[in-house]
């Protein structure tokens, strides 16, 4: 297919905001796509180029990118940057150059989105000397056999940056009525195999039948259940009729699958992690007793006595990919395995939680680095709470309360687990943008602009410079430096001394109070918001909603009225 096509599809979502008209765009193309495509066409539509769970990488970032243009074009890197200033928008810059160069050759351009995938691949397997110049290549080939428009959705897909509102919840409604087939099995489908590329494949060619028996696939994670937040462990333990509490750890949700010899770990955003424990990987194979199994856990970094270690310890793992060894003596960690949904080759998400609880302590041998989560039964407060206390004593996030007759659900927050943490409510927001510092902080960037999800996009709620560090005094503390770092590589447009942030770093931020503000998008403001923690283990689409700071916001009038109402 002309990747032409898929340019009139992202112009026709881009120009609408309406989620009906842009699960209708989307289903209309479906339709028209060729089944071999289809796989990879719809992760296009998504703004992705592999699975999340695939580990490969492109590679390619916003500088490359710009190198590839001006090799291209022609331009000097001045102008560039002038007209990025401009603009503000890499995609759009890159059509800008683009129609200019086009003006000054003769000749049909035309791209194919294979040709874009292959050129994907390739990039993703380059390694050693002569990397980036061979990656500039790359892009430079793609952009000078596309049209100026093609070019500026390329760029996008790159660098992740594509905006056109085509979410999970629009694919999947888009895929049900492009092919005539239940939604509610299409996101069945998804929980077992999140691949939406490949789910419309079995959808178009398989019907309703090919989606009812998509199994699970060994080293493709599932999507994992989600909690919902009591106001207080009161609250949560009167939601459950027959509780178990544990503790809410303050690590890293790892969903373990094994077959046979083969291990992987994935996060619950889909990543695979497996390199970063080469330890665990041999644990789990001696103590998971079954040819296949896959385990709900959570991992946390320990310290040589055993003692949980924050969880800013532990991301310094997650990140790492060069000198695995040296971060495995570093930074131990132990697993706290609670609850299992599949047992070689049974499904257990219908079973209640009392049942796969037991056929847990069946199937895992525990040891020192690989054990059950601390679990309490009981409907009694006082009992409840001293359980809470030890868990926040020994450095943890809380406790969940969960339903023991409940079955698993996944990717819902459905009333079968509440997490309840001290009573302040932190949020987890995305970074969509920020300031350079002056002073001692400059050529760092200071400020940070928060945002909240609001459907499929994200809106500003704040802006965030205090509970980063100027120099590290530990291990885990994060700096303006290590910020800049991080951030640097989703960076889209500078202005002055602005920048535009890609939605891809989720941090936890503790404020004073929610307050109703004009200036942001979101039409609410954090006062005083201040960082805690960078939440590696979490996917944007995790971040707390508008629709939650709405919530919280009336909760907060609440509370301040019956303050007044006492003064009075």
């Amino acid at each position: 297919m002309e990747f032409k096509k898929l340019s009139e599809v992202y112009e026709k979502l881009e120009a609408t905001t309406k989620r009906l008209e842009i699960t209708d765009i989307i289903a209309s193309f479906l339709k028209k796509v060729p089944d071999k495509e289809l796989p990879y066409i719809v992760l296009f539509l998504m703004g992705k180029i592999f699975p999340d769970y695939d580990e490969r990488e492109v590679g390619i970032s916003s500088k490359l990118i710009e190198k590839a243009i001006i090799k291209v074009s022609g331009i000097k890197p001045s102008e560039l940057q002038k007209k990025m200033n401009e603009i503000g928008d890499l995609g759009e810059v890159t059509e800008y150059f683009m129609k200019r160069k086009r003006q000054m050759t003769l000749g049909k351009r035309t791209i194919d989105t294979k040709d874009f995938l292959q050129a994907m691949e390739k990039a993703a397997k380059l390694e050693g000397s002569g990397t980036i110049k061979n990656k500039i290549d790359i892009v430079a080939g793609l952009l000078s056999h596309a049209s100026p428009r093609d070019a500026k959705y390329i760029v996008r897909l790159i660098i992740g940056e594509l905006r056109v509102g085509a979410g999970e919840g629009s694919v999947r409604d888009a895929i049900s009525k492009a092919f005539n087939v239940d939604s509610k099995l299409v996101e069945r489908a998804w929980n077992l195999f999140p691949n939406y590329g490949e789910i419309a494949f079995i959808a178009k060619t398989k019907g309703e039948e090919g989606l009812k028996n998509i199994k699970v696939r060994m080293g493709v994670p599932i999507i994992v259940q989600l909690a919902e937040k009591a106001k207080d462990l009161k609250d949560a333990l009167d939601k459950v009729e027959e509780p178990a509490i544990e503790w809410k750890y303050d690590g890293l949700r790892t969903l373990i699958m094994k077959d046979g010899e083969k291990i992987w770990i994935f996060t619950r955003r889909l990543e695979n992690v497996t390199k970063q424990f080469p330890e665990l990987v041999k644990v789990y194979r001696e103590h998971i007793k079954a040819k296949k199994a896959i385990i709900d856990s959570e991992t946390l970094a320990v310290d040589k006595n055993g003692k949980p270690r924050p969880f800013q310890v532990l991301s310094q793992r997650i990140q790492r990919k060069y000198d695995i060894e040296k971060m495995v003596k570093e930074i131990p960690v132990r697993t706290e395995a609670f609850d299992v949904v599949y047992i070689d080759g049974k499904l257990l998400f219908e079973l209640p939680l009392k049942e796969r609880w037991e056929r847990l302590k069946k199937v895992v041998k525990k040891c020192k680095s690989f054990d059950l989560a601390r679990q309490v039964r009981t409907k009694n407060l006082k009992e409840a709470e001293k359980f809470y206390r030890e868990a926040l004593a020994h450095g943890q996030e809380g406790v969940m309360v969960k339903n023991l007759n409940a079955k698993y659900q996944p990717g819902r927050r459905v009333g079968y687990w509440f997490k309840v943490k001290p009573v302040m409510e932190s949020l987890d927001l995305v970074i969509t943008g920020a300031t350079y510092g002056t002073g001692k902080r400059a050529g760092t960037l200071s400020s940070f602009i928060l945002s909240c999800r609001d459907g499929d996009k994200f809106v500003e709620v704040g802006m965030m410079s205090t509970g980063i560090k100027e120099k590290k005094t530990n291990e885990w503390d994060v700096t303006y430096e290590d910020m800049t770092k991080l951030l640097k590589p989703y960076i889209t447009s500078e202005t002055k001394n602005m920048v535009k942030i890609m939605p891809k770093v989720v941090v936890e931020v503790e404020y004073q109070e929610i307050q109703k503000s004009p200036t942001y998008e979101s039409g609410f403001a954090l006062r005083f918001p201040r960082f805690v923690r960078l939440r590696q283990d979490k996917d944007p689409r995790d971040a707390d909603t508008l629709e939650r700071i709405k919530r919280l916001y009336k909760l907060q009038r609440g509370v301040k009225g019956k303050r007044e109402s006492k003064r009075a």
